[in-house]
């Protein structure tokens, strides 16, 4: 990172902690020297938030010295109160930042959490920022990998997730020997940006990996099978699993802290299987990055706190590691062909 790269901020949803974490991060010695920020947003409600988290104490950067894209709200904001006005807002400020980057005028992109029932409630029918993003692409496939580096050693946590954001009750029947092994390729590529012969873990889905079929016949039925096919055809590569769920993870947790080796990436069957340990481990430090997009999109790992917005009690660690990731990767092409 010789240069700074500029990143297109979209600052998420106007009612959230959005604003209070990227002008913190923005703060940041580190990532000064690596980000050349542009933000999207609404500049009046912008420098308000700034006042009111300079009140309180706050070390914050001046809005007035950014590039910021003034993208004004339609009607004042209360911090905390979500509404179909905060979710049209973050999703117009999200689009233009997303079409910055892909014209060239910015280098990557990093998103403010977003309220997915606010974009619904403003007729944006999208699960998320993750299927927009894709949809601006040109309607390319993606996936969602939450990368975080040790403070303890030169080593990256990576969780990707077979599927995301889905009712519990449709996993299985989106879950396939297909989908598993994109995923698997695309988890590799990743991985070898960093170990050229990566070992894989993957998650079973029932508990202890269904246990020889009596919690479950999923392992079974097609999931070794599946697993041990596509290591047949990845020799340079070791895959691992089906593990059982609730010990995936343990060696990550340990050389999170320093102790040992662990796996290069860990597959995930559903959301919340990948991010509860991943969360658990580094909270502070992961940042969700989408691959598989003709450039790097980072977001923090966490929501759009209602409850905390307006109080100045935000953490910005996690949008502080989000924009440096932006400065650091960069996207990988084979990832279309996977």
């Amino acid at each position: 990172m010789d240069q700074p790269r500029r990143i297109a901020i979209a600052l998420g949803d106007p009612a959230g902690i959005g604003a209070e974490v990227v002008l913190k991060a923005l703060a940041n010695r580190r990532v000064q020297q690596a980000v050349e920020p542009v933000l999207f947003g609404c500049r009046r409600w912008l420098l308000e938030q700034h006042h009111r988290l300079r009140q309180r104490g706050q070390q914050v950067v001046d809005p007035q010295d950014l590039h910021l894209v003034d993208m004004p709200l339609a009607e004042p904001v209360h911090c905390g109160q979500a509404t179909a006005m905060g979710g049209a807002a973050s999703f117009t400020w999200l689009t233009a930042a997303c079409r910055a980057v892909l014209t060239g005028q910015c280098q990557a992109l990093t998103t403010a959490p977003i309220a997915k029932h606010c974009w619904q409630a403003a007729g944006h029918a999208y699960l998320g920022q993750t299927e927009r993003l894709a949809q601006l692409a040109g309607g390319v496939k993606v996936s969602m990998l939450f990368t975080a580096r040790s403070p303890q050693k030169d080593w990256r946590l990576n969780t990707l997730l077979a599927t995301t954001h889905i009712p519990f009750q449709q996993v299985v029947r989106n879950l396939s020997p297909t989908l598993v092994q994109r995923q698997l390729t695309v988890l590799e590529h990743f991985c070898r940006q960093y170990r050229g012969q990566p070992v894989l873990k993957v998650a079973g889905l029932n508990p202890h990996a269904g246990e020889a079929g009596h919690l479950g016949t999923e392992e079974c039925d097609w999931l070794e099978p599946c697993l041990k096919a596509w290591q047949a055809l990845h020799p340079g590569c070791t895959v691992l699993g089906p593990e059982p769920p609730d010990t995936c993870w343990l060696d990550a947790g340990q050389a999170w802290r320093g102790h040992g080796r662990a796996a290069d990436g860990y597959l995930a069957l559903y959301h919340d299987q990948g991010l509860i340990p991943t969360k658990l481990i580094a909270f502070d430090e992961a940042v969700n990055t989408t691959l598989g997009l003709p450039f790097i999109r980072t977001s923090p790992d966490h929501g759009t706190a209602f409850s905390l917005a307006g109080q100045g009690l935000a953490r910005e660690g996690s949008m502080v590691a989000a924009l440096l990731a932006a400065a650091e990767l960069r996207p990988l092409s084979t990832l279309q062909d996977c």
